[in-house]
């Protein structure tokens, strides 16, 4: 609540209840199921998260399988379309989460709805790996395409050059290993597995809704903040 600015008398309007049940929650009580989904969905949290014992395990495998809206085969069968759509429904929040993504950064139309929702006031993060990093040569080393992947991510910086000015679209760069791609529009995500000796657009990819209950997006989501949190500002 004190991170969201949040007061008792809103979490009790979002809730409809007295603001005093709102003192008993915070003092340790847990509400009922309709009252605990009410209050998740008003502080952008999940359920699971706020009362991790309310929910029996199987109510959480339930959630979770709920968040897969599709899954599709490849990177490569992920209709272009899809990736502007998905982009472009975003409100407040894009997070990009690659080695290079040079698909993504060629994509002139792709780099203009960054711009836009920049400009909008979202907030746009997109993470690229250090060329120059162990990770990066191994991953290279891994698909069999050598040096040839940090080429790919010193092309992707030249590409979103344009947008490295612009307010509100942040760059950093990891030295992670990484075993998802990771794309955030909001409460969805596009998640692109990586598999050994397969180049990325050869790995499936998950689509992903936040489900209250559900534990899959909150999962790569941590994972997405982790990175953040040790990443160095591209220079």
């Amino acid at each position: 609540m004190l991170e969201r600015g949040i007061t008792e008398e809103d979490l009790a309007d979002a809730a409809k209840v007295d603001p005093k049940s709102v003192e008993r929650w915070i003092g340790g009580r847990t509400p009922y199921r309709r009252h605990r989904y009410a209050v998740a969905a008003r502080l952008g949290v999940d359920e699971a998260y706020l009362w991790p014992d309310a929910l029996t395990p199987d109510q959480v495998a339930s959630a979770s399988e709920s968040e897969i809206i599709n899954v599709f085969p490849h990177r490569w069968t992920v209709p272009s379309d899809l990736w502007r759509n998905f982009f472009e429904r975003a409100e407040s929040e894009i997070g990009v989460l690659v080695y290079s993504g040079l698909f993504l950064s060629e994509d002139a139309g792709i780099r203009r709805i960054f711009q836009k929702k920049a400009d909008s006031g979202a907030r746009v993060r997109i993470l690229l790996g250090d060329p120059d990093s162990e990770a990066i040569a191994q991953r290279g080393t891994d698909e069999g395409v050598d040096d040839s992947q940090a080429a790919k991510i010193k092309n992707a910086i030249v590409m979103y050059r344009p947008l490295r000015e612009v307010d509100g679209i942040e760059f950093r760069q990891h030295r992670t290993v990484l075993y998802n791609s990771i794309y955030r529009a909001d409460d969805q995500l596009l998640v692109n597995t990586h598999i050994y000796s397969f180049t990325a657009a050869q790995a499936p990819v998950l689509h992903l809704r936040r489900v209250a209950g559900g534990g899959m997006v909150s999962t790569y989501l941590d994972s997405f903040e982790r990175v953040w949190d040790d990443a160095a500002p591209l220079g």
